[in-house]
């Protein structure tokens, strides 16, 4: 095994551009056939985007919002940075609106509030600096964090990822992503499968993209084959991402991954959870308190546009799921591993 990660090779892709009179976002409605940015030159521009799926992934919306608030800066007229925070405070809302469930948002935005709140006469340039910050600590976690998870995992595993957790969710590298890069790059994996994850199929069209443009062959699987690809023996880990880890290790995600974090227990496979520490919320204190998203039903009702579903049809569209803490094997941070997660172990890493 070759412990070293050709970073030239493993991580090339940036969904995120600050150009500095805009922000530049890789447009995820149109991969994989059209890989296009869209401009954003104003907060409410960048909210939309948040929303409609442009760009998405926990750390990415993070720091898209904070972006946001850049732009929502040099629309602003203010003496101090007081008055700039109470003129910002309803741009500020408006993004945090945008996507509710990944606590990334709303830590990215507590973040750029408190960069105001101690900043001086350059409050603009301070807001900027910030913003690059977080974008700049998140890419160097995510590479922290994909050699402390590809360490848990065995020479020659097959891995199974869910959703997208890539550079295309992320300020580069990827979270989950990041540890089947590490994983891939070390020798530890040999096989990886995607689930397609519907409805919006980040896994068919984003993840399958994403390893492909690295040269990592990916087997992609209907999500209904997870079970089945377990029985064969094919998986010895699940790798997922994050949107919200309670205080007890349990954790919201992607809808879809509950399931896959039983039927990995039922199989005798690991089951690996991956985010920066920004995505633990110590104040919610289990999975039980997490709010859960729900998005248009019409999402269900087509595939690309094209409807599939009769006319009349009911549909029930939660985008995310909790999966308790008692069923997975390791959560992985930028801090650490937390092994057999529980509400003490917790505490031991992130206070609260």
């Amino acid at each position: 095994m070759n412990d070293t990660i050709d970073y030239a090779r493993y991580d090339r892709i940036r969904p995120i551009r600050w150009t500095g009179t805009a922000l530049e976002l890789l447009d995820q409605r149109k991969l994989p056939f059209v890989v296009e940015y869209l401009a954003c030159t104003t907060s409410d521009e960048v909210a939309a985007a948040i929303h409609d799926l442009a760009v998405r992934g926990a750390p990415a919306i993070g720091i898209a919002a904070a972006w946001g608030v850049v732009l929502a800066s040099r629309e602003v007229l203010a003496a101090t940075p007081a008055e700039a925070l109470e003129k910002l405070e309803p741009a500020l809302q408006r993004l945090n609106d945008a996507r509710p469930t990944a606590v990334n948002l709303a830590w990215a935005l507590a973040r750029m509030r408190a960069a105001l709140r101690t900043a001086g006469s350059d409050w603009r340039g301070v807001l900027e600096l910030e913003a690059l910050a977080i974008a700049e600590e998140d890419l160097a976690a995510n590479r922290h964090m994909g050699e402390l998870g590809a360490a848990l995992i065995g020479e020659g595993s097959g891995v199974l990822t869910h959703c997208n957790t890539g550079s295309l969710a992320t300020a580069g590298f990827g979270t989950a992503l990041g540890v089947i890069r590490a994983g891939v790059a070390q020798g530890r994996i040999g096989k990886v499968y995607a689930g397609e994850t519907r409805p919006w199929q980040q896994g068919a069209r984003l993840t399958a993209w994403e390893l492909q443009q690295d040269g990592i062959p990916a087997t992609l699987i209907a999500d209904s084959a997870a079970s089945h690809l377990m029985k064969t023996g094919a998986v010895q880990w699940v790798v997922v991402g994050a949107d919200r880890i309670c205080a007890n290790g349990d954790t919201a995600n992607k809808i879809g991954t509950y399931q896959l974090a039983i039927a990995a227990r039922h199989h005798g496979a690991k089951f690996m959870v991956v985010a920066p520490s920004s995505t633990v919320d110590m104040a919610t204190p289990d999975g039980e308190a997490i709010h859960i998203e729900e998005r248009d039903p019409a999402e269900l009702l087509g595939i690309g546009g094209t409807r599939i579903v009769a006319e009349g049809v009911a549909a029930w569209n939660p985008v995310f799921d909790v999966t308790p803490a008692s069923l997975i094997d390791a959560i992985v941070t930028e801090k650490g591993v937390i092994e057999q997660p529980d509400e003490a172990r917790m505490r031991a890493a992130f206070g609260g």
